[in-house]
């Protein structure tokens, strides 16, 4: 199928600095949120910081957002802020200083935005992570951070949240009332810093700053969550059953998650915490269990017999920001050459989109995406997004997630230039 008849989002637009009418709305639509969950902002290092500078936060929810706009106000700034956002909204968002991405690729044309946001002036925020975290813990970082930082050549801060994934998880969106939130905007370089300090440098110290996770948060802070369907979803990231080992056969309702193949149930707490119904308790922290199926993902890859198989699918693109266009039902297949998407519309004619395991760190994916479609694997190129979104069992988009990061450290290994820790 042709897709370049599709009209394209201009990602190349500069970027807009916020219309001086639309920051006071962006504070007022922030604050209820951030009232509503006593968020307690940390300031470390920012006596005398102006803009310009580049703000790296963490990203586990939409209250980072309003956290982040608290924070900085009324001081102006531009958002990285995914495609899929500007659905429906695109003069609004490019109007309160939103610049379109599209998840894990390689964009110079970003780099130059973002150069444009500090020549003027204002406050240039990323989310690095590129996702919500799937079990409120870091998400991989790209290694091209700190060559950003040493060409925008100005203050680097970094915001971390804590609380939001609890709150909010990625898994169950379900607002669950948590409060305090904790959040620290922390200066870890000046410019003269920076100057000093090399690329790894910098990288690692990133690195440590992004080092978070909501549960142990929450168990450290005993604040409990109420709410009755707090398992809910949870069988979306614990795809694979510890007792029995068996794929893709866990389910959850209520407080409880549960293998549907051998039978053993686990009860989640209000802290948090997983306990065996009967028996061991093979994981009691959340991303205990969600490491452990990724060791699991690792062998696999590094047997080199990874595969989903062919997997029946129906894709939608997003190339602008009007409207998904469904291009039409055919197959995916994730293997250890990467993923591939190909198919006929409703018209015959062919589409397909190959990405190669070497070029590809992570993978954004959703589940039962919005409320309707099921769970997905968002591909992206540097013109066009396809929500991917497989039929039948036998499979979970987590896995993909995690084989598609274990994939890419796997070739950078054997390439000689493995990961540094933190890092693709």
């Amino acid at each position: 199928m042709d897709c370049m008849n599709f009209e394209r989002f201009d990602m190349a637009k500069p970027p807009v600095r916020t219309k001086w009418y639309l920051r006071p709305v962006t504070i007022a639509l922030s604050l209820p949120d951030v009232w509503k969950h006593r968020a307690k902002i940390t300031k470390v290092r920012t006596e005398g910081l102006k803009p310009p500078f580049v703000m790296l936060c963490n990203h586990n929810a939409f209250l980072d957002f309003k956290v982040a706009t608290k924070a900085i106000y009324p001081k102006r700034a531009n958002y990285v802020v995914a495609i899929d956002g500007f659905i429906g909204r695109e003069k609004l968002l490019r109007n309160v200083g939103c610049i379109c991405k599209r998840k894990f690729t390689n964009d110079i044309v970003l780099v130059r935005q973002l150069h444009q946001v500090i020549k003027n002036g204002d406050i240039a925020i990323i989310y690095p992570e590129a996702r919500y975290s799937l079990c409120g813990t870091t998400a991989v970082l790209p290694e091209s951070l700190g060559k950003l930082c040493k060409l925008l050549k100005v203050p680097v801060v970094t915001m971390i949240c804590h609380g939001h994934h609890v709150n909010s998880p990625f898994w169950n969106l379900h607002d669950r009332g948590i409060k305090p939130t904790e959040a620290e905007m922390t200066c870890i370089y000046t410019p003269e810093e920076l100057q000093a300090a090399s690329v790894d440098e910098i990288n690692r110290k990133i690195v440590e700053m992004f080092q978070y996770d909501d549960y142990a948060w929450q168990k450290e802070r005993g604040i409990e969550t109420k709410y009755k369907g707090r398992a809910e979803g949870l069988h979306k990231v614990l795809y694979q059953c510890p007792a029995c080992k068996t794929e893709f056969r866990m389910n959850s309702e209520g407080t409880k998650l549960f293998c549907e193949a051998c039978g053993k149930r686990w009860t989640l707490s209000g802290l948090s915490e997983l306990s065996a119904d009967e028996g061991e308790t093979e994981f009691s922290h959340i991303p205990d269990w969600y490491e452990w199926e990724r060791a699991n993902v690792r062998a696999e890859v590094e047997a080199g017999t990874y595969t989903t198989g062919d997997l029946p699918v129906h894709v939608d693109s997003l190339p602008n920001a009007k409207k998904y266009i469904r291009l039409g039902n055919g197959t995916m297949r994730h293997d250890m050459d990467g993923f591939h998407v190909s198919g006929t519309d409703a018209e015959g004619r062919p589409f397909s989109m190959e990405i190669p395991a070497v070029t590809q760190y992570s993978v954004h994916i959703e589940y039962e995406y919005l409320g309707k479609y099921g769970d997905c694997v968002d591909l992206n190129t540097l013109e066009d997004t396809w929500y991917t979104y497989p039929e039948g069992t036998g499979w979970a988009v987590t896995k993909m997630a995690l084989a598609t990061e274990e994939l890419y450290f796997h070739y950078r290994r054997r390439d000689g230039r493995p990961c540094k820790p933190g890092l693709a």
